[in-house]
């Protein structure tokens, strides 16, 4: 990860020429008629929100409840809910135009009103042969399933997060999009397990032992191998995680994330000490009969998930927060055992096909598990071993029309990052609930992370992340110069309590430029940490934080990344704008 030379300048008192300044124009037009998204108010407290679908036993939504309706428990504990919403009808409208050199991360530019789908085509986990039946299912669901006026993405996983469409409510965008996916082969993909060389013809010890001590050295270095590739995942997984979480986050409400994959390389709970199948299967005799993959993942599955906690919780918390529940698909569609028997009888040198159905039947069983893990983790629910997998993303999307939020502050104000136990009761017979079922009590705030890392990071999202929402104007300046003018939404933005009951910002927004191949050409920054009193903050609340910078243009530019980082919290808003 290459260091950023971010250009600092201090800008104290920034802030007061902002509200001093008449916002006026198309800036003052975008401030006055915006709704606060109810979720901002997490920015500075520790407010957990649980999503609740809740469905009768025919899996129809339930509509018409109340706050009173729901008991919400954290370690066994009532809880006071302190913010309830209900299912609503699609709120979708027009999206608002745009002029020339504005833009903007704000919720109602990326999906204006009704609930927020995300389709995710997983490559990084996912065999070539899988990702090419999964688009096909996909296509069939937009063609056969997809309900005009559902507003969708579509991103894939391969080394990281990107974006194959953007927001969008046509089903003809949406099937361009995804029919214009190639599947792609896994980096460094799992190999079969080496075949024993035959033995010498005169039968003699020395070339026995000689033979099995060749076979073991190659099963060592594919064990290291696949130790290295499982690392890959797990490192390229959480990282997709997280830009999710960043680039959803702002967005109120539940987010619907339909992951299509083989495999995911880990829980989301650290903490279980439950044995995996994988682990479990290392430990007993039938060994001979697991695949190199379970035989390795089963013997480095404790040591991978711990070697990676910390950023499995914070990855985690992340999501919870953003409110995403992950929908995992199995891209393999129903599962036999004998899928593979061709491909890899010879290399496996086992005895039947029976033995090469069970040594696959193993190691789907253990993927599968996983994939519930994360389901009941976020709130979810795993479509696995069906052969029409659209069917997996329609009840999906369907959840949207029966999801509550309940927001409640913990009676527990220790927060040690240790996970919670989190259980909903429902005042009402017949009916069927799923939610998260807890979440790590993480202050982001406490977090010591790199603040130039983690910013370089979200400038690198393929998406605009919107944990804080900002507006920018783009426009030449003098002396050749590209002049940027932010407009930060404060509400987005978390404060420190002073002395004299002022309220300290400590904010720095960013502008980068980069070349085609993506490399960083220049970069300017501006900082924000200052307190002011009530009336002048109420100010900045009211009508935004608004800020300006001139940038030099090196030649060779491309495009305009800019970001406004939250210190505090680390949350971070980004957009990017072409040159």
């Amino acid at each position: 990860m290459r260091k950023i030379g971010w250009q600092s300048r201090w800008a104290g008192l920034i802030g007061i020429l902002a509200i001093t300044v008449t916002v006026g124009g198309w800036f003052q037009a975008s401030t006055s008629n915006s709704e606060v998204p109810a979720p901002t108010i997490r920015v500075s407290t520790h407010l957990v929100l649980v999503d609740v679908v809740v469905t009768d036993k025919q899996g129809m939504p339930v509509t018409g409840l109340h706050q009173e309706d729901f008991v919400v428990q954290e370690k066994g504990k009532n809880q006071k809910v302190a913010f309830f919403t209900a299912p609503s009808e699609s709120r979708n409208q027009p999206l608002p135009e745009l002029p020339p050199g504005i833009y903007s991360n704000k919720p109602e530019y990326r999906s204006p009103g009704g609930p927020v789908v995300v389709l995710l085509l997983d490559a990084a986990n996912t065999p070539f042969r899988d990702q090419a039946y999964a688009r096909q299912q996909m296509l069939q669901f937009v063609r056969e399933e997809y309900k005009p006026g559902q507003r969708t993405a579509v991103f894939t996983l391969t080394n990281s997060l990107g974006v194959l469409q953007d927001f969008t409510a046509d089903p003809k965008v949406l099937l361009q999009a995804i029919q214009n996916y190639q599947p792609v082969s896994q980096e460094m993909a799992n190999g079969a397990p080496p075949r024993p060389p035959s033995s010498s013809s005169d039968g003699g010890r020395g070339g026995q032992l000689a033979a099995d001590a060749a076979v073991q050295r190659m099963k060592d270095f594919q064990n290291i191998q696949l130790a290295y590739v499982l690392d890959r995942r797990v490192a390229t997984t959480v990282g997709a995680m997280r830009a999710l979480a960043r680039i959803l986050g702002g967005m109120p409400g539940r987010k619907s994330v339909i992951w299509v994959t083989a495999a995911f390389p880990f829980t989301l709970n650290p903490e279980n000490r439950d044995v995996s199948e994988a682990e479990l299967a290392e430990s007993l005799p039938s060994i001979s009969q697991l695949s190199l993959s379970t035989r390795a993942g089963g013997s480095m599955a404790g040591v991978e998930r711990q070697g990676h906690a910390q950023e499995i919780r914070e990855a985690s918390a992340q999501l919870g927060s953003a409110q995403v529940a992950i929908y995992p698909v199995d891209a393999r569609g129903l599962i036999s055992g004998m899928e593979a028997t061709i491909d890899d009888a010879a290399a496996r040198k086992v005895d039947s096909m029976t033995d090469t159905a069970q040594i696959h039947m193993s190691d789907a069983t253990a993927s599968q598990e996983t994939m519930r893990e994360v389901a009941r983790e976020t709130g979810g629910i795993a479509y696995i071993n069906q052969n029409e997998i659209k069917e997996g993303i329609v009840v999906a999307m369907a959840d949207s029309a029966s999801s509550y939020t309940l927001g409640y502050y913990p009676e527990d104000k220790k927060w040690d990052g240790k996970y919670r136990s989190v259980k909903v009761k429902l005042n009402r017979d017949g009916v069927d609930t799923r939610y998260r079922r807890g979440y790590f009590a993480i202050d982001q705030a406490s977090l010591k992370t790199n603040p130039e890392q983690g910013t370089l990071e979200a400038l690198q999202d393929s998406a605009p992340n919107t944990l804080v929402t900002f507006s920018a104007q783009v426009k030449p300046a003098a002396s050749g110069k590209l002049g940027v003018d932010f407009l930060v939404d404060a509400n987005t933005l978390s404060t420190e309590d002073v002395s004299g009951g002022n309220k300290k910002f400590n904010v720095v927004l960013y502008a980068a430029i980069f070349a085609p191949d993506g490399k960083m050409l220049g970069s300017q920054s501006l900082k924000v940490d200052q307190a002011f009193d009530a009336a002048t903050y109420q100010q900045i609340v009211g009508k935004g934080m608004l800020l300006h910078m001139d940038l030099n243009l090196p030649p060779g530019k491309s495009e305009l990344r800019m970001a406004v980082r939250d210190n505090r919290t680390g949350n971070t808003g980004t957009l990017t704008a072409p040159l």
